[in-house]
């Protein structure tokens, strides 16, 4: 909403002046995010898609060591903006957070601050950096990266006139403790059984002061204490509103939602770690004159996700809109439940080729760690292609429902659900290939894992993943079958956000409609 000229939802400049509407904001400033986002990404995937091989081949770390050490440096990169994105939504302001990040991340090489995935940055690093850093150096191979990173932070800064922000307000992390704590504080108190006598400010308030009403909804109902007006408190404290309980119960139902996307992250870790190392020991010749980098398979991830996601835009949605009603198609968390199930199909696959590797090399014979087996890599393209399709679902989608479902003033911190994520997924794997190695190598056994891809056993790895991963898909289904989506008022007469994703009057009966989950 604007008026004139200026934006009416409290956003600035950097001066701090209110935001003219027509200079700034809009696709015009995506633009250089976008763009930003493009050469950031070719720095770190430039880094994590052959670190791997660096680790091993540079460096002389055994396979497990390598990595693990892949899994951990992953992982804290995608951790790190949990505690950015708790300044940016409490203090700094997301412009001046992500501009410190950014400092960081050029210094050391080290931190990653921004959220979304560019494919083109990624196709670039997988194809042209990882063939630099085989056949012209490391430190070549590693330096373009870093060039990539700067000029990503000239192209963000140059669209510093036409960027709006958000003013920093009172910390809204603050209700993760006042809420529990005024819950906990009134347990003795009944809680009425008419949800209208909970304590909640008029919508004019909210409307004034540009934020959005949450609905009341059914679940984690001991909270609801918390809004009790005739509480325990002290005569001059107020009780918390619906819309503050409201967003603790968000936040919660989004934590049961990420426990059960922790292992699907683990699968993902699997694309520079223990796929590259099978690559490398496969026949990798296309021609006489020239051999594929194993690294360099991981851009068929990217292309698969590049050729699906038109798809899924023009023709899957569009189709389903026909069939459900829903502007997109599916549910979010139907749409994260469809990338689990490939995910699941990708690592059967990667199980199955897994096993053909070890039939030739029983039939071959291998004498010596280096040798190739005769068998062309090609071989492993379906579970890359596969985990490409799976994550226009399961990737995408969970970025979406994190931000989309997280509490208006905590939206950058409902980002980190996604970003942490994908961190403890690499944890989770580095500590998987540690104890996997230990207890199956005890005493003189042969390792699962070892440096010698073809005196182990890699195929039960595999197979162990598909069984955790398959046990996993039906928790995420029970899981998602008790998420209830959010529900905002807008304003007077405006939409509301129905619990199945779409949008509906307010006078409708969205809000007694049951939670639908993975329910088609």
């Amino acid at each position: 909403m604007e008026a004139k000229g200026y934006t009416r939802d409290g956003t600035v400049d950097l001066r701090g002046r209110p935001a003219l509407a027509f200079r700034t904001g809009k696709w015009k400033a995506c633009a250089f995010l976008v763009g930003y986002e493009a050469f950031e990404r070719m720095a770190f995937y430039g880094i994590a898609s052959n670190l791997v091989n660096y680790l091993t081949t540079q460096l002389h770390e055994d396979t497990v060591s390598s990595v693990r050490n892949v899994n951990n440096w992953s992982g804290a990169v995608w951790i790190t903006p949990i505690v950015g994105a708790y300044i940016a939504d409490a203090y700094l302001g997301r412009f001046w957070t992500f501009t410190i990040s950014s400092l960081i991340y050029v210094t050391v090489s080290f931190f990653n601050w921004w959220m979304f995935s560019s494919f083109l940055g990624a196709l670039f690093a997988t194809l042209g950096l990882v063939y630099i850093q085989e056949n012209l150096g490391w430190g070549l191979g590693y330096g373009v990266p870093t060039v990539g990173l700067v000029l990503s932070l000239f192209l963000f800064y140059l669209g510093t006139p036409i960027y709006r922000h958000k003013v920093s307000a009172t910390s809204p992390t603050s209700d993760l403790i006042r809420v529990p704590a005024s819950a906990f504080r009134n347990r003795r108190l009944p809680v009425p059984s008419d949800p209208s006598e909970l304590h909640e400010l008029s919508r004019q308030c909210y409307v004034a002061s540009g934020k959005r009403q949450v609905h009341h909804s059914a679940v984690f109902k001991f909270l609801d204490k918390a809004a009790i007006k005739e509480s325990t408190m002290s005569p001059t404290a107020q009780p918390c509103t619906v819309t503050q309980v409201e967003g603790i119960k968000l936040i919660l139902g989004m934590f049961l939602i990420w426990l059960v996307v922790l292992i699907p992250n683990t699968i993902w870790a699997q694309i520079n770690t223990l796929f590259v190392k099978q690559g490398t020991t496969l026949d990798r010749s296309m021609g006489p004159h020239f051999q594929i980098p194993a690294a360099s398979l991981s851009s068929f991830v990217t292309l698969s996700m590049l050729i699906s996601v038109p798809i899924y835009d023009r023709y899957f949605v569009p189709f389903m809109q026909a069939r459900t009603g829903n502007p997109r198609g599916i549910t979010l968390l139907q749409r994260i439940g469809i990338g689990s199930a490939i995910q699941v199909l990708a690592i059967a696959i990667a199980y199955a080729v897994e096993v053909k590797r070890m039939h030739v090399i029983s039939v071959h014979g291998s004498s010596h760690p280096k040798d190739i087996v005769p068998m062309s890599i090609f071989w492993l393209l379906p579970q890359y292609v596969l985990l490409g399709v799976a994550d226009v679902f399961n990737a995408i989608g969970l970025l979406e429902f994190f931000y989309d479902q997280a509490p208006e003033e905590m939206q950058s911190l409902g980002t980190t659900f996604f970003t942490s994520g994908i961190g403890i997924g690499n944890f989770l794997n580095s500590l998987l290939v540690t104890v996997v190695d230990k207890i199956t190598g005890k005493y003189g056994g042969k390792s699962w894992i070892g440096n010698d891809l073809n005196d182990s056993h890699l195929d039960y790895y595999y197979g162990f993943l598909l069984v955790i991963s398959t046990l996993n898909l039906g928790a995420f289904i029970w899981a998602s079958s008790r998420h209830t989506y959010k529900r905002e008022i807008i304003a007077e007469g405006a939409e509301v956000e129905a619990k199945q994703g779409s949008v509906l009057p307010v006078e409708t009966k969205a809000l007694e409609l049951p939670p639908l989950g993975l329910q088609v």
